[in-house]
């Protein structure tokens, strides 16, 4: 039996010349799956989607292979037409953004040339550009820090984790946190991973209940604060929450995953303030960002602060090659191999500078403040507050908690629409979470159709 040829590697010289036509297949294949889905989401529900991938895929693992055209094509076209697409406006429920195309394309060369950002010697330009950028962005959020730093995540969950984990390496007992019920659930699950008393749930927006519960809780206490709850977008009062915090020799954590992107907006920058008071700060760029997943970071008012995440593996940094002038990375993240995010992010930045991101936050929220408008003007449609951020709550005027849930998943069924669901003083909402800056007053008000089409009557 002949020997098949050896399939060509995508870096090196030749790499470029062995991507170009696999690239033109993707795209192609890409394009037929979107054309063939039609709309925000694939129709018919679960099983439908499942049986679609089946009869692309047929043998996951065959003898024989078919071929790298013929893999991608069928594969991402089936991908394609069984996804989910944030860059359709009607797809609106999640902080699934849109990635820009440029960070996409950025992506594909972090994916040729499969830097692991583990050791300098994997990534030698990668991590000076990782230095570099996440530097640039931890002065954004610490604007008056000598030293601030951060760290690239796979997202909030990851930040939020690491946030738990410094402040609980830094003291010789056991941190308590305290958050409120609208923190994000990664915070609770942090807590339980590094094997922390569970947390205390307080209305840390409350700031005289706050001061109460830190008035009797003994140290150390770890605050976390949100700027820009998933369920409503809502930014808690970082100023107020800071001084409480401080009074009592507390820790201040922010999760701003959803909300820290406002640091690029020159009108919306206000509504962070206090935000450089925090020890620690989650941000995402894969969300008011418009990165392709993932694009998390977790910043701190130090550098200093970073040092309980330093450690050694001989064959990585051993300390003579450290003395010797080769940077260390593992002290940058737990995780060891690594990809560099961190190019897509430093591209869209070098591209569209503060102002050009900026302008895509100012948009997004806009389009939430028309929304909001929409459904007050609508008699039919009851709004749960004024939108802080790019996420609206509504709910059709008289309809039950039940109701209002299948009219969501009515929407999904049909592939006509994608809203998510929160719940909020008791009942069920339907969430808009409007994150394509392309979005047009027509798309929310076909939003608003499919939904007054789908209520019961």
């Amino acid at each position: 039996m002949p020997t098949p040829p050896l399939p060509p590697l995508a870096g090196g010289p030749a790499g470029p010349d062995a991507l170009r036509p696999l690239v033109g297949v993707v795209l192609a294949a890409l394009r037929e799956g979107a054309e063939a889905r039609g709309g925000p989401l694939p129709g018919g529900g679960p099983d439908a989607v499942a049986e679609h991938v089946r009869d692309a895929l047929q043998d996951a693992l065959p003898d024989q292979g078919r071929g790298p055209e013929e893999a991608l094509h069928a594969l991402v076209r089936a991908v394609a037409r069984g996804s989910a697409d944030p860059a359709d406006p009607l797809c609106a429920a999640h902080l699934h953004t849109p990635p820009l195309a440029l960070a996409v394309a950025a992506d594909l060369a972090a994916c040729a040339l499969n830097p692991s950002m583990d050791s300098w010697d994997q990534a030698p330009a990668a991590s000076a550009l990782e230095s570099a950028v996440t530097r640039a962005l931890a002065a954004e959020v610490y604007p008056h820090a000598p030293a601030p730093d951060a760290l690239v995540t796979t997202g909030g969950t990851e930040s939020n984790q690491l946030a738990l984990l410094l402040a609980r390496e830094r003291h010789s007992r056991p941190v308590r946190v305290v958050c409120a019920d609208s923190t994000h659930h990664s915070v609770r699950r942090a807590a339980w991973l590094l094997g922390l008393p569970g947390p205390l749930t307080v209305p840390v927006h409350d700031t005289a209940a706050l001061d109460a519960a830190l008035t009797e809780l003994p140290g150390p206490v770890l605050v976390v604060a949100t700027a820009g709850t998933t369920d409503t977008g809502r930014i808690d009062p970082l100023p107020e929450i800071a001084d409480v915090t401080a009074r009592h020799r507390a820790e201040l954590h922010v999760d701003a995953a959803y909300g820290g992107p406002l640091l690029f907006s020159r009108t919306l920058r206000p509504l962070l303030a206090g935000l450089d008071r925090a020890h620690s700060v989650t941000l995402d760029l894969h969300k008011l960002g418009w990165q392709p997943v993932a694009a998390g970071l977790v910043a701190v008012s130090d550098t200093a602060r970073l040092a309980p995440l330093a450690h050694t593996a001989e064959y990585l940094n051993a300390e003579d090659d450290t003395d010797a002038g080769l940077p260390d990375l593992l002290g940058r993240s737990p995780r060891t191999t690594r990809r560099p995010d961190v190019l897509k992010i430093a591209v869209t930045l070098r591209a569209l500078g503060r102002t050009g991101l900026g302008a895509l936050v100012d948009r997004v929220c806009a389009a939430a403040q028309d929304l909001a408008d929409l459904v007050e003007k609508h008699p039919g449609l009851e709004l749960y507050e004024r939108p802080t951020l790019s996420t609206v709550l509504f709910r059709p005027v008289g309809a039950t908690d039940e109701q209002t849930a299948g009219i969501r998943r009515t929407l999904l069924a049909g592939g006509r629409a994608v809203l998510g669901r929160a719940r909020a003083d008791g009942r069920v909402w339907l969430k808009a979470t409007l994150l394509n800056p392309h979005a047009t007053p027509a798309h929310l008000h076909a939003l608003l159709a499919l939904v007054e089409g789908s209520t019961p009557r």
